[in-house]
């Protein structure tokens, strides 16, 4: 792919995201070059359920920011997908996308999914929120799910939809700032994978720090604690620990 872009042509291939370790030196090569190369991962967390954890990615994502001018993009539904498609063809750069093999729900429109392009962007929103959930990927479900049970709870709560944290912060500071205020430090993210980059964004960041297991997607959500409720929880955690705090 890298031979293929220097000739001006725009390549791209997939594979599981757990192979991306197999291709990093060739990826390496192509940040650094510039090249239009897109690298398609798919099958991108736990949510493999029975292939196992050969081949559920837990350190590749975070991994992959890593590389210096390398946009690793998460988008959690097709509109997103679409949206960042047509920002990557626009540009003569790597761009890496990675996406999921299970079904996700639709939940933004076209008109939203256009701010994808800022890298992170309020995708649902609450009066004076005093807490943030912000999520990517397959695990954009969750986090809305548990936006409804703390609203319910009388907790204004903002959800951000983060699929391309380089992008984001390429962003003026006072965009940042609109998505993510220093005011609001009742952040929480949530990640089927590891947690170690998060803390630049978030006061708890729920994800996998360890390998998976081989068993059916959902019990393996709940079995790490990847769920609704433990977004909850942890919101309610840090509420409860500001208050103590301020005592």
């Amino acid at each position: 792919m890298n031979g293929l872009a220097l000739t001006g042509l725009r390549p791209y291939g997939g594979t599981f995201l757990v192979f991306s370790d197999y291709m990093r030196g060739a990826v390496r090569l192509t940040a650094l070059m510039q090249t239009g190369v897109t690298f398609v991962w798919t099958h991108d967390s736990i949510g493999l359920g029975e292939d196992g954890p050969t081949h559920q990615p837990v350190e590749q994502l975070w991994g992959l920011r890593a590389i210096p001018g390398l946009p690793v993009i998460r988008p959690c539904d097709a509109n997103e997908t679409s949206a960042v498609w047509r920002i990557i063809l626009g540009e003569q750069a790597p761009a890496a996308l990675i996406l999921s093999r299970q079904a996700v729900e639709t939940v933004t429109t076209p008109e939203l999914a256009v701010h994808a392009s800022r890298g992170a962007y309020v995708l649902q929103d609450a009066h004076e929120p005093e807490a943030i959930i912000v999520a990517t990927g397959s695990e954009m479900g969750l986090a809305l799910q548990a936006a409804i049970t703390l609203n319910t709870q009388g907790i204004a709560t903002r959800v951000v939809s983060a699929p391309c944290l380089e992008w984001f912060d390429a962003q003026p500071s006072e965009y940042r700032e609109s998505v993510l205020p220093s005011a609001v430090s009742n952040r929480v993210s949530v990640e089927a994978g590891a947690t170690q980059g998060w803390y630049k964004y978030v006061k708890t960041p729920i994800g996998l720090d360890h390998f998976g297991a081989s068993g059916a997607p959902a019990l393996l959500y709940k079995e790490f604690g990847i769920t609704a409720e433990a977004i909850v929880a942890a919101v309610l955690a840090n509420r409860e620990a500001e208050v103590q705090r301020r005592r």
